[in-house]
């Protein structure tokens, strides 16, 4: 029996352009628990500064986080940090204590990632 394969072209969506000025408006709301500034230390969440690239549940002196995320070897990354914000409460981290619903809207998300972009450290 011969079989052919054939290649089969989908068309995936454009990465969203996020808006770093809409992301500061948006994460008003997140304040009460997340500082992404670096001289303000750790809220009621871990300071996010400069989070893309540390792993996840290892943010020094922060003591709440669940015991999934100590457990993650997860580094965070723009793509994660939209899968988390889409749903906080996925399979990878059912035992989340973040107070949030998420974030629902993919705009909103790219926004805000691209907001704490601002926030990374200059290597």
């Amino acid at each position: 029996m011969l079989m052919l394969a054939s290649a089969v072209t989908v068309a995936a969506d454009p990465p969203i352009k996020g808006d770093a000025k809409n992301g500061n408006l948006a994460f008003g709301q997140y304040r009460t628990c997340h500082y992404p500034e670096k001289i303000i230390k750790h809220n009621n969440g871990p300071n996010i500064n400069s989070i893309f690239g540390k792993t996840t549940g290892r943010q020094p002196g922060f003591p709440y986080y669940s015991v999934t995320f100590k457990k993650a070897e997860f580094i965070w990354s723009s793509e994660l940090l939209d899968n988390w914000l889409s749903n906080p409460y996925t399979v990878t981290f059912p035992d989340a204590t973040m107070m949030s619903p998420g974030v629902p809207d993919p705009q909103d998300r790219a926004d805000l990632i691209e907001y704490l972009k601002t926030f990374q450290d200059k290597p």
